[in-house]
């Protein structure tokens, strides 16, 4: 019989030692962790890690990042990584109207445009949810609780498309010691002033925390390149962007001949093996709103490029479509108002970001192995995804049932999207026993 050990009561470079030792002796994990106890790890990852560049050893501590008051253009660079571990505060279920913005422009007309979108988001609110309700009403089988929250979270769905990407928002970062220093290398030259301060002061916790796993050297040839070649290529508007959909692949029918059996029997809710990867891509080109963009960014199999967030592409029409006509004409003249103010402001684009409404489309190409491919297309077709991202799971699902009519796919097509199951997509706690 096989011996099993949880050491979860150690820190990260505690488990990362007693782990590293297995590649170098053959004694049990109880001789090495009494080591840890006797001699600690810092010298050790010290002189393995950080002086010997073992990476492999820095892969198995990890750690855990809260970063609070942040935007969301902050939230979703840290979130830009294939290995990223985490949550983050939903605009699709908390009210964000006391939440504070962030405004590197800095001046009287920029402060402006943000507090119109928020004051926008606050006021529209109870005439949404009244309108939600004459739409929607509840049905005598359903639950009064968790139809009051659906309704709310329909609401929230609505007006997040009115929030400017400068609001502030929280999330988690669980990440090795290795993957956390990969990445804030790379943030330290980001184009945004809020990431690039975020980046060193997380850099510098660490650095209190595990000073011999993050007492690297810096090269300044490696400084210059990220900051050369990298921060600017970080945001993504090609002048030539489809205006509507375009999808190419590299699998071929050949390419899939031998897994015909494993992927017409597929059952719903079942992940295609991982080794049918290597039957190639696709990679699809569409706008979608930055909100819904957001969502998407979650896929961490699937590649893809920052896209920058500007009024160029216009705004959603699905966030207008959803609101009762006297407010659609209020969004409306709002929406021209604003997307006139901001083009007015002279800065960069990439600081004019803070201040666009995250209901705006942005250039997307994303780039899916097949077996990434299916689970995104089925995942993202249920009622409770977003509404915007819906047809674009669905459009990628018509894309491989043309191509390769023998992928089976569990898609669900049904045009209504209100399902009061959204009302129970929540946190609570239990009750307790009396």
């Amino acid at each position: 019989m096989p011996k099993i050990f949880l050491y979860d009561e150690y820190g990260p470079e505690d488990t990362a030692m007693m782990q590293a030792l297995y590649s170098r002796s053959a004694e049990s994990v109880e001789i090495h962790a009494a080591k840890v106890a006797e001699t600690g790890s810092g010298k050790f990852m010290e002189r393995f890690y950080v002086g010997y560049g073992h990476h492999s050893i820095a892969d198995c501590g990890s750690t855990t990042i809260f970063i609070e008051g942040v935007s969301i253009l902050c939230d979703k660079a840290i979130q830009d990584w294939p290995l990223y571990s985490g949550q983050e505060t939903s605009t699709r279920y908390i009210d964000m109207s006391r939440q504070p913005m962030i405004d590197p422009v800095g001046n009287d007309a920029s402060r402006a445009i943000q507090e119109r979108w928020l004051s926008f988001y606050v006021a529209s609110g109870p005439a949404v949810e009244d309108h939600l309700r004459v739409k929607y009403p509840r049905r005598a089988d359903e639950d009064e609780k968790l139809y009051d929250k659906a309704i709310k979270a329909r609401t929230f769905d609505i007006l997040r498309g009115f929030l400017p990407a400068g609001i502030t928002t929280q999330l988690s970062w669980h990440t090795n010691l290795r993957q956390a220093w990969d990445k804030l290398s790379l943030l330290r030259h980001h184009p945004l002033s809020e990431v690039r301060e975020m980046a060193e002061t997380v850099l510098s916790r660490l650095s209190e925390r595990y000073p011999n796993s993050f007492s690297h050297k810096r090269y300044p040839e490696q400084d210059a390149y990220r900051e050369d070649v990298l921060a600017p290529e970080t945001y993504f508007d090609p002048a030539d962007f489809p205006p509507d959909f375009r999808a190419t692949t590299t699998v071929s029918a050949g390419a899939l001949a031998s897994y015909r059996d494993i992927l017409a029997k597929r059952p719903q809710k079942t992940n295609l093996p991982q080794y049918v990867r290597d039957a190639g891509t696709f990679t699809f080109d569409f706008l979608l709103d930055y909100g819904s963009y957001r969502d998407i960014q979650r896929h961490r199999a699937g590649i893809h490029h920052m896209p920058l967030l500007s009024t160029r592409h216009g705004f959603h029409p699905w966030y207008l479509d959803q609101l009762p006509e006297a407010v659609r004409k209020e969004a409306e003249e709002l929406i021209a108002g604003q997307t006139a103010a901001i083009a007015a402001i002279g800065a960069h684009p990439e600081e004019r970001q803070y201040l666009v409404a995250m209901g705006y489309r942005v250039p997307c190409r994303f780039t899916f192995d097949l077996p990434a491919l299916v689970y995104f297309v089925e995942l993202r077709s249920g009622k409770t995804v977003h509404p915007t991202i819906r047809p674009v799971a669905w459009r990628m699902a018509d894309e491989i049932s043309e191509r390769f009519p023998d992928v089976a796919l569990h898609i669900d097509r049904d045009r209504d999207d209100w399902d009061v199951r959204r009302g129970g997509q929540d946190i609570t706690e239990k009750p307790t026993d009396e």
